[in-house]
């Protein structure tokens, strides 16, 4: 994995800090026993994150996130409203469309990055990410 691919895994990693986020993380004990397994992440904070992501015995991480074509009819309609209440956000009190609409998408587990295509992410099972409504 390139410098580059670190960087932009810990920045959309870092983006999920609120929502958290499932990953597959591969570790080495020794040089013969490596262990890979499914974790289920909240990083309480950015601390805990690069606890685990600059780790040395920590050979990879890929969070399982969802490409956009796996959206729900009623995600749609949910992301329609998005779309309409963002369009009320004003530079004048701080608010971005960009941000509330990329915020929705990081909460419900989208590859806004398109790390999915790098290699840099897994494909989410569907339902993954049932269970971690808020």
């Amino acid at each position: 994995m390139t410098q580059e691919d670190k960087e932009l895994l810990l920045k959309d990693l870092s983006a999920r800090l609120p929502y958290g986020v499932h990953v597959e993380i591969s570790w080495e004990y020794s040089k013969t026993d490596v262990h890979t397994g499914l974790e289920y992440y909240e990083f309480p904070n950015i601390d805990s994150l690069l606890n685990i992501f600059w780790d040395k015995k920590c050979i990879s991480i890929k969070p399982y996130l969802r490409p956009m074509s796996s959206m729900t009819e009623e995600e749609d309609k949910e992301f329609a409203k998005v779309i309409v209440v963002s369009q009320d956000c004003s530079y004048a009190n701080n608010e971005s469309a960009t941000t509330m609409v990329n915020d929705w998408y990081l909460s419900k587990g989208f590859d806004v990055r398109g790390l999915i295509p790098k290699g840099l992410a897994l494909e989410a099972p569907e339902g993954m990410y049932n269970l971690k409504e808020k």
